[in-house]
């Protein structure tokens, strides 16, 4: 029996008669867009092309193991007055629990150095003070500055709720109003606080959080991934697949519905005003308002027909580039977390203090040079009722950056009938992948029951997106001044949600779908959303 599958299979005669909305994709975003509407009054249908929902909040079973494959852990959740708590209360209905990680939430391995990253704002400060007494100043100065700058974020993104002619006006006057590091990239930012490129690279050791090293990422990106792990981390209680599960029944019951293996082909427009889809079995569905999670260039690039795309402004445009691509070993244990010694600290592995350089060097020679950076995850200490699902077994997972250029040859063939040559690319990379694995932790060699790699081409089959990325588009500091990105289309009725419209990760998928609700509401009916969210209380 499948533990880890939500949302119910389509099939054309189980829609129920006439929808509010249409949502195209149940990632995180289109799921909150979804269940706050559905608290609204709104009923609502949610079409996944994939066999389960969740996007990259889902998991997936195979040999009797269960892995997530993209919530390895999400700050603030665990803390009852966080906002990012508090909205996931209200969308799953108080269903959705949470357990807190262990204090040392990240630890960051440069060589032969090892940093712990500890929960709470004065533990984190103490930990690196310990390791760079003569760095004290900067150290608070950049905890200080993360903090301003998370807390302005508000503001920075406030334009996400605005029409948008007025949001295209707010973006061009929000630079002068905010501090100059909302225009910085992290590199930037951090050398103006100190010269020490060890504490730089302690500093930045999440970089793989959102996908651009210190010189290239936007310090706006990074101040709030910093900032949303300073009180810790916490896991899904139940597991990755807990999240859809918790928040399905809230669009249910509004006569709403989330549907997977619900393919759509093309969006239906009407003299500029969109109207509905046309699902991959011909059937048209039709609804006052389309919202897309699919990203913004899948869906204007594959579900919009040529005539309209240049209204996008995303052609020949340097503000719009596609993050980067991922590879990810999901391996299988026999033997329980605790008998095989894991925790729930996640490792940040790096050759040295050199990001950009490693990466650099990676990716131009990657036969000869070590990986740039290497995450490994321990989703089965994470989650406390995972023993009693998977008795005896746990669970890893290792992931490293790559170039999706580098398996384009196998683009055009089926999953899992890729070849040979695929089959003995995946095991050279499995095999690099599981030696550092084993060179930090030993004891798990002999225990390994099943391995799993997925490439760019695996991402870019289950996701639908264009070449396998995994945060959307880039995060670097001229991505936000791009005016498409908003929730509200060029086109009347057609909007976008998820992390595209905000930020990469959970959480900024989670405002994006906020977003784009505030935006279909409008003015005075979004402030129903937000006495919703101030008001309520388990029932």
């Amino acid at each position: 029996m499948d533990k880890v599958r939500t949302g119910r299979r389509y099939r054309a005669n189980r829609l129920a008669g006439e929808y509010d909305v249409l949502i195209i994709g149940s990632g995180i975003g289109g799921l909150v867009n979804a269940a706050l509407l559905s608290l609204l009054g709104k009923k609502v249908c949610v079409l996944e092309q994939h066999y389960t929902a969740g996007g990259y909040t889902h998991a997936y079973e195979r040999e009797g193991f269960e892995w997530d494959v993209g919530v390895h852990y999400i700050g603030d959740v665990h803390r009852p007055e966080s906002r990012l708590r508090r909205i996931f209360d209200v969308v799953s209905e108080g269903r959705l629990q949470w357990a807190e990680m262990d204090p040392v939430y990240d630890r960051i391995i440069l060589g032969d150095h090892e940093y712990d990253l500890k929960a709470g704002t004065e533990n984190f400060i103490a930990e690196l003070i310990w390791h760079f007494p003569e760095e004290e100043e900067a150290i608070r100065r950049y905890v200080a500055l993360v903090r301003e700058t998370s807390y302005k974020s508000s503001q920075f993104f406030a334009g996400q709720a605005m029409p948008r002619p007025l949001a295209g006006v707010y973006g061009k006057t929000r630079g002068v109003l905010l501090g100059k590091q909302f225009r910085q990239t992290t590199r930037e930012v951090l050398e103006s606080l100190t010269d020490n490129q060890q504490l730089i690279a302690v500093l930045t050791g999440q970089w793989g959080d959102y996908g651009l090293p210190p010189a290239e990422s936007s310090f706006v990106m990074h101040a709030l991934v910093a900032k949303h792990y300073l009180a810790g981390g916490a896991y899904p209680v139940g597991g990755a697949s807990a999240m859809a599960r918790s928040i399905i029944p809230t669009i249910q019951k509004a006569g709403g519905e989330v549907f997977t293996y619900a393919e759509v082909t093309q969006i239906l427009l009407e003299r500029d005003r969109a109207v509905g889809v046309v699902m991959a079995d011909g059937t048209e569905i039709r609804a006052p308002a389309i919202v897309s999670n699919a990203g913004i260039l899948p869906t204007v690039n594959s579900l919009l027909p040529d005539t309209v795309r240049s209204r996008f402004q995303l052609h020949s445009d340097d503000r719009i580039r596609l993050s980067s691509a991922h590879l990810c070993l999901y391996a299988g244990f026999h033997g329980s977390p605790q008998s095989l010694g894991m925790d729930t600290t996640n490792l940040w592995i790096y050759p040295d203090a050199d990001h950009e350089g490693n990466v650099a060097r990676y990716l131009s020679d990657p036969d000869n040079n070590p990986f740039p950076l290497v995450y490994i995850s321990f989703p089965s200490a994470k989650d406390p009722q995972w023993s009693e699902r998977y008795p005896d077994k746990s669970t890893v997972e290792i992931v490293t950056v790559t170039n999706p250029e580098w398996f384009a040859r196998w683009q055009d063939t089926t999953w899992q009938q890729r070849g040979d040559d695929y089959e003995a690319k995946k095991a050279d990379l499995s095999g690099k992948l599981l030696a550092i694995l084993f060179q930090r932790m030993p004891q798990l060699e002999s225990a390994l029951a099943f391995h799993e790699l997925s490439t760019p081409l695996s991402t870019r089959f289950y996701q639908r997106n264009v070449q396998g990325e995994i945060y959307g588009l880039d995060h670097f500091p001229e991505r936000f001044d791009h005016p498409g990105l908003h929730p509200k289309t060029p086109l009347k009725n057609l909007y976008l949600t998820g992390a595209d419209v905000v930020t990469a990760g959970v959480g900024g998928a989670v405002m994006g779908g906020l977003m784009t609700t505030s935006v279909m509401l409008g003015p005075r009916k979004a402030k129903d959303m937000m006495k919703l969210l101030k008001e309520w209380a388990p029932g």
